[in-house]
């Protein structure tokens, strides 16, 4: 997790504890509709595009910068598939921290490529079918990744 400047002043009070959490997550299908994950390093495993949503930034805008940042696509409309969070979506990084996420999950539409990845942790990208899906790092439904 590369945190941003916003939750490195919060974790300088708070230390390791809990963290409440708002962010965002993308579902891309390719045109056979299968869904693309990213692998990021670590123990992190498989996970959809997702990251926090900055001070000031709607989901939407968090959505685009994620996106972007982390598969180095560009998409059209998003449309609001759920929102989730609760105890199956805590985690506990590598180096302590603690977080619960509460996540805005968006069906991109009309995802295109635009520039290389910029987030040094995504390790790769790939397209996945739902009968060969690898474990995910969040507990995502299956029922709202391949609707």
């Amino acid at each position: 997790m590369t945190a941003s400047a916003y939750i490195d002043g919060i974790r300088a009070k708070i230390g390791h504890d809990l963290l409440l959490l708002p962010s965002v997550a993308a579902l891309i299908h390719d045109g056979r509709g299968r869904l693309l994950l990213q692998r990021k390093g670590g123990s992190q495993g498989w996970s959809l595009p997702a990251g926090g949503i900055e001070p000031g930034e709607t989901p939407i805008e968090a959505l685009r910068r994620e996106v972007l940042e982390e598969t180095g696509m560009t998409f059209g409309e998003a449309d609001l598939v759920s929102v989730l969070g609760g105890a199956g979506f805590r985690y506990r990084y590598p180096n302590g921290d603690h977080v619960e996420y509460t996540v805005a999950v968006f069906r991109c539409r009309s995802a295109q490529p635009s520039q290389s990845v910029i987030d040094p942790e995504t390790q790769e990208l790939k397209y996945f079918a739902e009968a060969d899906m690898p474990p995910l790092a969040q507990p995502y439904p299956k029922a709202i990744l391949f609707q």
